[in-house]
């Protein structure tokens, strides 16, 4: 599902991914009607601008994906800002990435696909942004909560992936330097999300921080 308040933008992108043999189910150009349509369209993936009327990008993120957990749609932000504050607050409410629209259509298709199989897909940079505020975060928040010390153990693999996922890798990087198949790396990352009842992967780089796991 495309949503953008940009008629002849909003209409590109969901002709350039239709075009690539994804099923567009749903289009909207404001906030109440994104939230409205998703829910009956019920889109595997939102790509969501952050600009627009009625109700924020944002907050139809949170209601849609974030309040929603793992039963909501991924959302990947398609905005024209790489602003910090407006990345950090799109991840916070439950996006699982984040392209600027700068991203040519090769990129955006690559990252809808790279966001329907899970990964956490990133504009250049902003990785590396996401993951300092988390540190950022965890060095200077609350204690863990014990409930998390007693989590299930993982194995020694699903520690490796988890490490890599924290630091930033995608799911096929981690795939070639582990020399493990991008199937078995999305096999890991999802048994570890079960093990910690996490649901996505912004919780799974907050517990890693929390854990030391992105120290070198």
């Amino acid at each position: 599902m495309v949503v953008d308040d940009h008629p002849m933008w909003r209409d590109a992108v969901a002709r350039d991914l239709a075009a690539a043999g994804l099923d567009v189910v749903a289009t909207a150009g404001d906030g109440p009607q994104a939230v409205r349509r998703a829910l009956a369209a019920r889109p595997e993936v939102l790509v969501l601008d952050l600009n627009l009327p009625g109700l924020p990008g944002a907050e139809v993120c949170r209601r849609l994906a974030g309040a929603a957990g793992p039963t909501g749609p991924r959302v990947l932000v398609l905005s024209a800002s790489g602003e910090q504050e407006d990345v950090l607050e799109a991840v916070k409410a439950g996006a699982t990435g984040y392209l600027v629209k700068s991203a040519s259509a090769g990129e955006l298709l690559d990252a809808v696909r790279r966001t329907a199989a899970g990964e956490p897909v990133f504009t250049p940079g902003l990785a590396g942004l996401v993951l300092g505020e988390f540190r950022r975060l965890a060095s200077g928040g609350p204690r863990p909560d014990p409930a998390r010390e007693a989590a299930p153990r993982l194995t020694e693999r699903e520690t490796e992936v988890l490490r890599l996922v924290a630091k930033g890798l995608t799911y096929r990087q981690i795939a070639e330097r582990l020399v493990i198949s991008h199937r078995t790396v999305q096999n890991h990352v999802q048994n570890t999300l079960g093990k910690l009842q996490l649901h996505n992967r912004v919780e799974l780089v907050r517990f890693a921080i929390e854990r030391g796991l992105t120290d070198d």
